[in-house]
């Protein structure tokens, strides 16, 4: 029996032996009363790295992002997205139902929209517009192929902001990416941010878990937020443990699953039956966009992948994503690449 390779998601990560005994023995209280002292270290171990005032600990990066939304904004605002990203496309019209804004949407060619378009998009205040009270960037893009957007522009972005005094949030679900890929700090890219929602169970590979940070302030009213939306829990040090194991151990595997994530596109498109589509025409991180060629249709592709032992999912725009993770070698992905090879030979005959 073949083992299988999933590159559906960096989300497949199951943990490991190591990290199940830190879980084991996590030392636990009531966290609705902040007696957890495990949650609590790893609040203030985020918050140290990223070098931000405070942090909380929340089940999943939608309810994070959520979160933030609400502690920004009021009923009736409008917030600036991206238009490939995972707050308008995968968060199921949360802002809608939870905050009640609206997004406006505006295209960028690989996660960085271009400053003149934010300013284009900032309403104006006159009565019968909406207020533009919060601009959300993502690091990495997921949509975009695991994109990095650069330090200068983030930079840039929220000099503009703090002039105009709306708020700007980054959905940092795999931010580590960008880290280990640029050498850049958490602290150099959180400064920008009024807050950021960071993950645990992407790339790092904790089995739950994202935390906000922000100032005291925007946590104080984080933590209200978080008991309205049912994310309030109690023992919950258990999971923190597989979180803070994950930072303390897999963050210096990252590049790994980057290196691992361009030899794979390098072999899959050198057959000369796809290209890879990733926004800035390169891989920066984790994340591979296949497009496919000869009129090869990617759910056929993707069918046959899986006939052979290889998962891999839908991305955007008639693409298909394959995503890399501490738990696909070096030689996983060489025999991943060999099968996706195969299956797009077989579909173009």
């Amino acid at each position: 029996m073949h083992d299988i390779i999933d590159l559906r998601s960096d989300t497949v990560t199951k943990p490991t032996e190591e990290m199940r005994k830190c879980m084991a023995q996590a030392d636990v209280g009531d966290d609705i009363y902040g007696e957890d002292p495990t949650i609590n270290h790893l609040q203030e171990y985020i918050a140290d790295l990223f070098q931000k005032e405070a942090a909380l600990f929340v089940p999943t990066g939608v309810m994070s992002n959520q979160i933030a939304l609400a502690i920004h904004t009021k009923k009736g605002d409008e917030i600036i997205v991206e238009s490939q990203s995972h707050l308008f496309h995968y968060e199921t019209s949360a802002p809608s139902i939870i905050s009640g804004v609206q997004m406006y949407c505006v295209p960028s060619q690989y996660g960085e929209i271009p400053l003149e378009s934010i300013s284009e998009a900032i309403r104006p205040p006159d009565y019968y517009f909406p207020t533009t009270s919060l601009v959300c960037l993502e690091q990495t893009h997921n949509r975009h192929g695991g994109t990095v957007l650069s330090l200068e522009y983030l930079q840039n972005v929220s000099e503009m902001l703090k002039e105009k005094e709306i708020n700007f949030h980054c959905d940092g679900a795999r931010i580590w990416n960008a880290c280990a890929e640029t050498g850049v700090s958490p602290h150099e890219y959180a400064k920008n941010f009024d807050t950021l929602s960071v993950c645990l169970s992407k790339g790092l590979g904790s089995p739950a878990g994202s935390v906000l940070l922000g100032n005291k302030k925007h946590i104080e009213l984080a933590r209200k937020w978080r008991k309205i939306l049912g994310g309030g829990m109690r023992q919950s040090g258990i999971l923190a443990a597989g979180g803070l194991y994950a930072l303390q151990n897999h963050r210096k595997l990252l590049n790994n699953d980057h290196n691992n994530a361009r030899l794979f596109a390098e072999m899959i498109a050198s057959s000369g039956l796809c290209t890879i589509a990733n926004s800035n025409h390169k891989v920066d991180t984790n994340i591979v966009i296949i497009e496919c060629l000869q009129g090869i249709k990617p759910l056929d592709f993707i069918d046959e992948c899986k006939k052979r032992h290889l998962i891999i999912s839908m991305g955007r725009s008639n693409c298909v994503r394959a995503v890399f993770h501490f738990q696909v070698s070096t030689e996983q992905t060489i025999q991943a690449a060999h099968i996706a090879v195969e299956a797009l030979q077989v579909l173009a005959h």
